[in-house]
């Protein structure tokens, strides 16, 4: 996903919501995306996947620390994780601000994962 190279001066990147996130993702590719569909587009999400589990390697060996590129593609590879994510919510309809109730309605977090 090649990112718009005006960054929308309405948008605080730092205090973003999900929704609005979701937004500015679906505004900018919601065309293409769509045309594309799921299939393809969870190739691409997968595709991100296996990115950052080459950043998250490179960022976490025993034998020496990630270089500032290594962490700066680190963060980069997680952004474009989320935003792979948010245009396959886009295009089944997902939102995704509403999903994370799951998560932030206590009475139905039960547990943890160990």
């Amino acid at each position: 996903m090649t990112p718009d190279s005006t960054p929308d001066p309405q948008i605080d990147p730092t205090g973003i919501t999900v929704y609005e996130f979701q937004e500015l993702i679906r505004d900018r590719y919601f065309a293409s995306d769509n045309a594309r569909g799921t299939a393809g587009t969870f190739l691409y999400l997968t595709e991100e996947f296996g990115e950052l589990a080459t950043a998250l390697a490179n960022n976490n060996r025993k034998d020496k620390p990630p270089t500032q590129a290594e962490r700066d593609n680190l963060e980069e590879e997680f952004a474009d994780v989320l935003a792979w994510l948010a245009t396959l919510a886009n295009i089944n309809k997902v939102d995704l601000a509403q999903t994370l109730i799951k998560y932030t309605d206590f009475s139905r977090v039960q547990g943890i994962k160990d």
